[in-house]
């Protein structure tokens, strides 16, 4: 089969909807499959054997990091030399809205699918006003498609209540071989805690931006005086938590990427992660395979992978801190408990490898074709 997949972004940006993208194009073309991926420029022609349309965009004036890539004619063309079965359009938002047109006009079967809570995150960035509008939009993109994928439970009722049709689920998928438990490093670890690798060490791991709302770690950071907090990733809320953090035993590390991403989890204490706009949380699944501890909100997707008590813990976002602290204290007090959490975890990440969830997809992408065929023959 030949899939053009549209998407705002991909590599080499790093992020969990670059993650899965990144993964499920590889198995797609390992498994015979085409793929051609739309998306803004960034320097590649080819990944894993697909072809890479890149579209020169400019940086959003919120998020330096996201290129807006806006929809032009020369797309069109490429989609007609590649001559595609099935169109996937991931967050249909701006470029995605090309690939609606073209599966439009060529009579294209279409496919979309929804990484990331955008109304949501309208209330950190002062547009709480537009979040209606966007539902509107939102609505009147993804009807436009055959099928709509979401990445957890709560995310397919969330779109379902606000009209959206056609709703599924896009099972999980984590590398586990990259993150692994063996993969602890004491070198590792004495790099993140700065030198003080005997003290508990808590992990962030993502984008370092406004609406992952990681000022809350620092009452769990002061509430636990000899704890050390390791901040990985970058983003344009970078500043202003360096402010947040001066004279915390806080250290900004940077991004990461594979076997090192992998070591930085399996070597800390504990993952905290109090993001409320998660539509699954895809990290929070590294961190388990890697054997690390999850301290997270209970919202969003984030009870599909967490089991409070079983696999991680999870708080209640609405209220104080208080939940995450103690949390947080419970397990690093309690050994035996932490190392049963551990191993919980592990036995989790190992149910959901990447080729079992592109064959899902591509399951999808059959049914959905055979279901446009049998309509135009009808």
């Amino acid at each position: 089969m030949k899939i053009a997949l549209f998407t705002e972004t991909f590599l080499p940006k790093v992020d969990g909807i670059v993650t899965r993208l990144s993964h499920t194009v590889d198995h797609l073309q390992r498994n015979g499959d085409q793929v051609l991926v739309v998306c803004p420029e960034g320097g590649m022609t080819e990944y894993k054997g697909a072809q890479i349309y890149g579209v020169s965009g400019f940086p959003l004036p919120l998020y330096p990091e996201l290129k807006m890539a806006l929809p032009r004619p020369a797309i069109g063309e490429a989609v007609d030399n590649f001559r595609p079965d099935i169109i996937h359009v991931v967050n249909p938002a701006v470029l995605g809205i090309s690939g609606i047109f073209h599966s439009k006009i060529n009579d294209i079967p279409l496919v979309a699918s929804y990484h990331t809570h955008l109304p949501q995150y309208l209330q950190h960035y002062g547009l709480g006003m537009l979040e209606g509008l966007l539902w509107e939009l939102l609505k009147v993109a993804h009807n436009q498609a055959a099928l709509n994928l979401c990445t957890s439970t709560a995310m397919c009722d969330e779109l379902t209540g606000h009209g959206i049709e056609r709703v599924d689920l896009w099972q999980r998928g984590v590398d586990t071989e990259t993150f692994h438990p063996i993969r602890a490093s004491q070198v590792v670890r004495a790099h993140l805690s700065q030198n003080s690798p005997e003290s508990p060490l808590l992990l962030y791991v993502g984008r370092l931006s406004a609406e992952k709302e990681i000022e809350r770690i620092k009452p769990i950071l002061e509430a636990i005086p000899n704890a050390r907090l390791a901040l990985v990733g970058d983003g344009p809320h970078r500043q202003a938590l360096e402010k947040h953090f001066a004279g915390t035993n806080t250290f900004f590390v940077g991004y990461l990427t594979g076997v090192e991403l992998g070591s930085a989890f399996a070597s800390a204490d504990a993952f905290i992660f109090p993001s409320r706009t998660e539509t699954l949380g895809l990290v929070l699944l590294e961190a388990m395979a890697a054997g690390c501890p999850v301290v997270a909100a209970r919202s969003g997707g984030i009870p599909d992978i967490v089991t409070d008590g079983v696999n991680g813990y999870l708080f209640d976002p609405n209220t104080s801190d208080a939940g995450a602290i103690a949390a947080t204290m419970r397990l690093l007090s309690q050994k035996h408990e932490r190392e049963t959490i551990r191993q919980n975890a592990r036995s989790e990440a190992e149910k959901w490898g990447w080729a079992a969830a592109t064959s899902q997809l591509q399951s999808y992408y059959r049914k959905v074709v055979y279901s446009v065929k049998q309509k135009v023959v009808a």
